[in-house]
């Protein structure tokens, strides 16, 4: 009888993967890493982002669009932006621009890290910077600084109409404006209209009537974003229509108008039977754009991605540790995990977001249905269902022999959102994180970023 955990991911998926195999003791090889082997000599809990996999999706994506823009002869240039939000981790925004990419920003703080970043000379003045979010005083400010330092490509993107006025008349330079449209959310949705941007009827004689009256406001891009990223659906492409209408009515009213931003990003891998055509999106998207500015008779816009997940969520990963188990009746099993799902990986409780699950050892021995519990007292700290069916499935636990499992691709938001360092829920401490990179020689090599949080550092902010 197949009562293995290997013959259970062999029954169910295609596996080995590109990502994922096992060596002969039953343990985990993620990306020719042995994760056995990181466990043994930094313990866990464990971050670790794999830095290579963010130049690999960067360039697949460069790719794609090359394919396309030659398929269907698109004149146009493409640009790759990454949005900061995802990560705002030095490590993560010096590893994308080893790819000549682009910076898209949120808020006042993501400025001093382009001011950074330019000291260093990490990017130049030539980079574009698309300053996306509602405008705040400090925001406006730093904005400001920058276009005075001759970042001649930075974009405001305003939020809403009036946003125009906290940069009229403030310099004799040029501002580059575009405007982010307010996308109709999809039918399950709490609500209709996205409350990022301007709506649809609104755009063209807010153009007309305001921003053409300001000498030194170039409104040079439309910005286009869906809130559940670019995929093949009929909600996505009416969307779409509707952007590229308003996109060539401006067109027809300004020769400044040439950069259309396309944000909204490409999904990334939660289960091992994840599926997604790249390529055709890409194509299909090149196609309609060509084919609606054609019939308009006007030029195709320059195209711009904004992709922060699809930069660095795959290149990511966390390591916990089952520290005990728990039966609490005649059918639930729980493994107790050495850290807390809230805290590290605050989506999987927020919007019951699933990643990636495996273990990392004991790949031989028999499996049973398990929930995991994390170590705060909240009673929404657990995790108990993966992709595939309505439980989790996991080698046999056995008091004395250790078990680990790894969430894999959880390098976006999830920082951001739980935060590193500071006072997390319970007390419980921001686990260690390594970085795993490769030399000219393809060796790979390991870096403690940071270890793990202190109880000297939760009590000084605590003013104890």
């Amino acid at each position: 009888m197949k009562n293995k955990y290997s013959d259970l991911i062999d029954q169910t998926f295609q596996f080995p993967t590109e990502e994922f195999e096992t060596n002969d003791n039953g343990e985990l090889i993620y990306r020719d890493i042995p994760m056995m082997d990181l466990v043994k000599k930094y313990g866990s809990p464990l971050r670790f982002s794999y830095l290579p996999k963010i130049s690999e999706n960067i360039q697949k994506a460069k790719f794609w669009f090359a394919e396309a823009f030659a398929k269907h002869n698109y004149t146009g240039k493409y640009n790759y932006c990454y949005c900061t939000k995802s990560s705002h981790f030095k490590y993560v925004l010096e590893e994308a621009l080893k790819n000549d990419v682009h910076i898209e920003t949120s808020s006042a703080f993501d400025l001093d890290i382009v001011k950074t970043l330019h000291l260093e000379g990490k990017i130049d003045l030539n980079r574009f910077i698309i300053c996306n979010g509602f405008k705040t005083e400090s925001y406006v400010n730093k904005i400001l600084d920058l276009v005075g330092q001759g970042f001649e490509n930075l974009h405001v993107i305003l939020d809403n109409t009036d946003e125009l006025d906290l940069f009229a008349n403030k310099t004799k330079k040029t501002i580059n404006i575009g405007i982010r449209i307010a996308s109709e959310e999809e039918p399950k949705f709490e609500f209709w209209t996205s409350r990022l941007g301007i709506g649809y009827k609104f755009i063209v004689p807010f153009y007309e009537e305001r921003i053409k009256q300001i000498p030194n406001l170039r409104l040079k891009m439309l910005h286009f974003f869906i809130n559940t990223g670019i995929r093949d659906t009929a909600y996505y492409w009416n969307e779409l229509n509707k952007c590229l209408n308003v996109y060539t009515t401006l067109a027809a009213s300004t020769k400044h108008l040439e950069h259309l931003n396309i944000g909204g990003g490409f999904p990334i891998k939660q289960s091992l039977n994840f599926t997604y055509d790249y390529g055709y999106m890409v194509s299909e998207i090149v196609q309609q754009i060509k084919s609606t500015c054609l019939h308009a008779d006007i030029s195709v816009p320059n195209l711009f991605t904004e992709f922060g997940s699809y930069t660095v969520g795959e290149s990511s990963g966390t390591i916990y540790k089952v520290i005990g188990q728990k039966k609490q009746n005649d059918r639930e099993l729980w493994n107790m995990i050495d850290s807390s799902f809230m805290t590290t990986l605050p989506d999987t409780w927020a919007i019951n977001e699933r990643f990636i699950l495996l273990p990392l050892n004991k790949w031989n021995s028999e499996y049973e249905r398990v929930l995991l519990g994390g170590l705060t007292c909240d009673s929404d700290d657990y995790y108990n269902s993966e992709q595939h069916v309505n439980a989790i499935y996991m080698p046999k636990y056995t008091k004395g022999e250790p078990l680990y499992l790894g969430f894999f691709h959880t390098g976006a938001y999830q920082e951001s959102l739980g935060g590193s360092g500071g006072i997390k829920h319970c007390l419980i401490p921001d686990p260690k994180k390594v970085l795993i990179n490769r030399n000219e020689n393809g060796e790979l090599t390991y870096e403690l970023w940071s270890d793990e949080q202190s109880s000297e550092s939760m009590m000084k902010i605590l003013g104890y």
